[in-house]
């Protein structure tokens, strides 16, 4: 048999980070500092399991059977109510969708707003599956570059000018995705207001957050969004479980309408069961104490790691100190190549994803690479570091 497969998916690659996670469990020994994965210290194990018995108990059928497209109720009023009151969002004119985690809200939006051949542009690098997503449904994506504040406002101004039917930006604000940068308050604010002038829907993913740990915290985008124009995509993979795959879309009330009928073709509704474990576990335990250990624990993780490369790695690799999130963005220097010395620093042991993966035209070389900081223990982020070290010293001869 011949098959014959889609438009839409025929030109999209694998995820490399997918592609990488299955390297690694095949080989074990390989130290993977390649995954966007929490720390498993950051997972509530025994408050879940408290909360499983609960729901077995006293409501195990609600737990278990079919439920509605839109989420839990319960949940969704959680989700609203914390969107609120710790990232100013307005609970009034916008409605909420429970997701199969963050990821789902990456392709609903775009599937409810883009017509194939239409212009999806994002940060240049930006996370491999946002990009992927994009390209499903068709769209004509488009990288613009980054500096120190977030995506240059020049350049955006011109892909604006010169891309046809722009439909949506695709922005990272907070401790990017692969960066970990996090976009200026200024820039937010001249993004925000170019998107108003030019008719451009934004499409805030806003998965990290909650994990600041140095700073202080910058508005949403979504916060400031007076003329109904910003989707804001989030998850609690972060900061509660990432196999439970609960996430949400925040948007005004049309658009939270065409991604419920777009979810119902696509599974339905996400795992009851676990949407209900959220709510409770927001509801009735300390959460914000839950926040500060996460945070603790990676700001620990990023500076452990941010000292094995001060000690171990040449200079010539420069590499970017985040305030949050879960990565580093490493650079070698100008006319090598990331993906070629991955391959070499596999061969010695030792796994993270190169710059190619987050770039729109991905089979071009690309000298950075990115670091997970929060996945690997202290023994083998400093084992990693010094592998990787070896490497960078033959590789740049």
């Amino acid at each position: 048999m011949n098959y014959t497969f889609s438009d839409n998916i025929s030109s999209v690659k694998p995820s490399a980070i997918r592609e990488i996670l299955k390297m690694v469990a095949a080989n074990p020994s390989i130290i993977s500092l390649s995954t966007g994965s929490p720390s498993n210290e950051a997972i509530p194990v025994e408050e879940i399991h408290e909360i499983c018995e609960k729901i077995f108990r006293e409501r195990p059928i609600e737990a278990l059977q079919y439920s509605m497209t839109e989420g839990y109720p319960a949940l969704r009023e959680t989700t609203k109510k914390r969107l609120h009151e710790v990232f100013g969002i307005d609970p009034e004119n916008n409605d909420v969708i429970i997701t199969t985690g963050g990821q789902q809200g990456l392709y609903l939006t775009p599937e409810v707003l883009v017509n194939r051949g239409d212009t999806v542009i994002c940060e240049s690098p930006s996370f491999v599956s946002g990009i992927i997503a994009m390209k499903t449904c068709g769209a004509n994506v488009v990288g613009v570059e980054m500096d120190d504040e977030g995506i240059r406002l020049d350049k955006l101004e011109e892909a604006i000018r010169t891309e046809k039917n722009v439909k949506l930006l695709y922005l990272i604000p907070t401790f990017q995705n692969p960066r970990g940068s996090t976009m200026s308050l200024q820039r937010r604010k001249d993004v925000y207001e170019l998107c108003v002038k030019n008719n451009i829907i934004i499409l805030e993913d806003n998965p990290y957050g909650e994990l600041r740990f140095r700073g202080e915290d910058i508005p949403t985008i979504k916060s400031m969004d007076t003329e109904g124009i910003v989707v804001y995509n989030g998850s609690y993979s972060k900061v509660l479980s990432a196999g439970m795959r609960i996430g949400f879309v925040c948007a005004p009330k049309p658009i939270i309408q065409k991604e419920i009928i777009a979810k119902q073709g696509g599974d339905c509704h996400s795992n009851i069961f676990f949407q209900i474990v959220v709510d409770e576990f927001f509801r009735h335990y300390d959460v914000d104490a839950h926040i500060r250990k996460i945070r603790g624990i990676y700001r620990d993780k990023c500076d452990f790691m941010l000292d094995c490369l001060d000690k171990y790695l040449d200079k010539r690799v420069t590499w970017t100190h985040p305030d949050g999130g879960l990565f580093l963005w490493c650079s070698l220097p100008e006319g090598y190549d990331s993906l070629d010395f991955a391959r070499k620093a596999a061969e010695k042991g030792v796994a993270f994803v190169p710059g190619c993966s987050f770039m729109v035209k991905d089979d071009e070389p690309c000298p950075a690479f990115r670091l997970n900081y929060s996945t690997p223990s202290k023994e083998n982020i400093e084992r990693g570091i010094k592998i990787l070290a070896e490497a960078v010293d033959e590789y740049l001869k």
